[in-house]
């Protein structure tokens, strides 16, 4: 059973969701929020605000992983800013921690949670509230989004962090020195 923090960025409502379980077993959700901040105050204050909200969700969840949502262009430059900056505190957060960081793209996050990569928001809300089992959808989307971050890791996760440790140690491997008498090791 593994606990994961999921956080959909963003600077004026930041999603947060922590969801527990394991591949093949119900999921649960522990707790399910947004961080917000003035969309008319400073970036510099918002940023704290969104660091001060993280990091008291990272105390009252105490999460074995975070994943976050990988941030991709958008036409809108100043939104992509902004998105990417909540982004990096969270990883930041994490990781000052010692807590491992994922980023998942919203088409692996879609895919994981409704079994289509262009699923919409009204369909991963959907089976974000029926995968948890809950009596309502979460809301704001952000939250719900947050959610399904946190169990597209917990399905998708631990595959992706083997297989990663797998081309690594077959690369490790490749490029060793060979042994006695020209033996790889």
């Amino acid at each position: 059973m593994v606990r994961v923090l999921g956080v959909d960025p963003g600077l004026t409502r930041c999603g947060i969701g922590v969801v527990e379980g394991a591949p093949g077993r119900p999921l649960r959700m522990a707790g399910v929020g947004v961080v917000r901040t003035p969309a008319e105050a400073e970036i510099g204050p918002r940023l704290l605000l969104v660091e001060q909200g993280v990091e008291a969700w990272l105390d009252e969840y105490r999460p074995d992983l975070v994943a976050v949502e990988r941030v991709f262009a958008q036409h809108n430059v100043r939104t992509v800013m902004g998105t990417a900056q909540a982004s990096a505190v969270a990883m930041l957060c994490a990781t000052r921690r010692g807590i491992p960081v994922t980023l998942h793209t919203p088409s692996e996050v879609k895919a994981a949670v409704t079994g289509s990569g262009r699923a919409d928001k009204a369909q991963v809300t959907a089976m974000v509230q029926r995968l948890l089992r809950l009596d309502a959808p979460p809301k704001p989307a952000d939250a719900a989004d947050a959610l399904a971050l946190a169990i597209c890791h917990i399905w998708r996760g631990g595959a992706t962090n083997r297989l990663e440790a797998a081309v690594k140690a077959a690369a490790a491997r490749t490029t060793s020195p060979p042994g006695p008498r020209g033996t790889p090791r």
